[in-house]
């Protein structure tokens, strides 16, 4: 392909592939020298050259190097539009959510759903890219312009039609999902996190909201958590753009709950919705505890019926779902059936919806173990700890990914917030711990981490699971794994 194809104005040379990573440069190679909070593209420029790269695509600084470059004023929505070229296949149905929390889950539920509706389906976010051929991780939640559009064409390959894929603040703000023809979009909730990142509050809330005001066409399904308290100003910024919102949640207007009673295992959804001028009624059960479970999996019911499937198809389909990896994961429990259970919750809201969530079902005490990531925003962390006391009957501070920070600078911060907290600086001993202390009727919720493992400690990523350390704490004190 030529350059000057893809980039008005850009010389005439072959190139054979594009990348922003300096270690992916190959022979006739774009690269893309992109300046970062952390660290500037250009400063890669001469090792990308060594390795064969062909021009570079830039912003508009200052700089020369001997082989051609392109400057642009946004050379991150650049690349978008050139991985769009280069991968120019997608599936006909892409629907986005964004939000805090529940991006996850929602996406998974809706793969899910839609699997189960005869959709040859795929997610794509945190948890990776799931789909026909595994699970494939992408490195981020919303993952570079290249990874994205290069998924969607190989997903394509594969006879996948339908993705639901996650819209982090980080890749709305960054473009990374520029040039994907997206035909829905979907909003969880807006609350404290990535303030390490965004300025402020209201930079990290319109970053949210690009994915209504800039992405979606005109017309298409904007579904919208009708609980968020930001319901209003996302709901405004959809009609503004032209979009059809469905609201949903206890205050929905399309699809709504009438009651939730939690079971041991599980809960009763009695589910309301509206459709062809009349509401109607299902009651359905749903195989996951937590109430913020069965919000994510009406989102994706809302987002299944807002693109045309059938209600009582997707309702029923909410009564065959599987947890998502991390979030309320139940891994295990001990002999005397108290449950153990992993949650990725790691900002002050999404522990204050886990704890909530969980005590309908818990008849005993809860035992929560957690703490808090190093180089983050550091005003979440005695929130959390408030939050954790507040809700929590027994507590265990520990270490989450300390970085490059002092972990027990992190841990202090956390206990002014977690008074009367226990302190166990190795995660593992404050699993095995929390594991211990439990009795009948009892539950432990380890959060912060959920899916990953890896332990992040100064610039080493140390092997470490939530899940398989409670596994087997469980099971050596007699209990049953999940």
């Amino acid at each position: 392909m030529k350059l000057d194809k893809l980039i008005d104005g850009a010389p005439a040379l072959e190139i054979t592939g594009v990348t922003a990573d300096s270690r992916r440069v190959k022979k006739g190679f774009l690269f893309v020298a992109l300046q970062g909070v952390a660290e500037d593209g250009r400063d890669y420029i001469a090792k990308a050259i060594k390795a064969g790269a062909a021009a570079i695509l830039t912003d508009e600084r200052e700089g020369e190097w001997k082989i051609p470059s392109v400057k642009v004023a946004n050379p991150r929505a650049m690349l978008a539009q050139i991985a769009a070229h280069v991968w120019p296949r997608q599936p006909s149905t892409i629907a986005a959510v964004t939000g805090t929390n529940g991006k996850s889950s929602t996406v998974d539920f809706l793969r899910q759903i839609w699997s189960q509706l005869d959709h040859k389906a795929a997610s794509m976010g945190t948890l990776g890219a799931v789909g026909p051929s595994g699970k494939v991780n992408l490195g981020h939640t919303t993952p570079d312009p290249v990874a994205v559009h290069e998924t969607l064409d190989r997903l394509v390959g594969e006879g996948v039609e339908h993705v639901a894929l996650e819209a982090s603040s980080h890749g709305l703000m960054q473009y990374r999902l520029e040039g994907v023809k997206m035909t829905a979009g979907a909003f969880t909730n807006l609350t404290q996190d990535h303030l390490d990142y965004h300025k402020d509050f209201d930079e990290y809330r319109n970053a949210k909201l690009r994915l209504f005001t800039d992405l979606l066409p005109e017309g298409a399904p904007a579904v919208i958590n009708a609980d968020s308290p930001e319901r209003d100003v996302f709901e405004a910024a959809a009609k503004k753009a032209g979009l059809r919102c469905v609201t949903y949640g206890w205050k929905g207007d399309d699809i709504w709950f009438d009651e939730i009673t939690p079971r041991a295992t599980g809960q009763d959804l009695r589910i309301q919705w509206a459709e062809g001028g009349t509401d109607h009624e299902k009651l359905v059960h749903l195989p996951l505890i937590g109430e913020f479970q069965a919000l994510n999996a009406m989102g994706a019911a809302a987002l299944a019926m807002a693109l045309g499937d059938p209600a009582e198809r997707v309702l029923d389909a909410l009564t065959k779902l599987r947890g998502v990896q991390g979030r309320l994961e139940l891994v295990g429990e001990t002999a005397e059936k108290a449950p153990v259970f992993v949650d990725y919750a790691h900002t002050p809201d999404g522990l204050d919806t886990l704890l909530r969530a969980a005590r309908p079902h818990v008849r005993g005490r809860i035992v929560l173990v957690f703490g808090c990531g190093g180089d983050r925003d550091r005003t979440k962390r005695e929130p959390m700890g408030a939050v954790a006391a507040k809700f929590a009957d027994e507590i265990i501070v520990t270490d989450d990914n300390p970085r490059t920070e002092d972990p027990s600078e992190i841990r202090t911060s956390v206990l002014r917030g977690a008074t009367g907290a226990d302190e166990i600086s190795d995660r593992a001993a404050a699993i095995v711990e929390g594991v211990r202390r439990l009795k009948k009727g009892d539950a432990l919720l380890i959060a912060g981490k959920g899916h990953e493992t890896g332990q992040i400690v100064g610039d080493e990523e140390i092997p470490f699971s939530d899940s398989e350390v409670a596994r087997a704490a469980v099971a050596s004190a007699g209990g049953s794994v999940a």
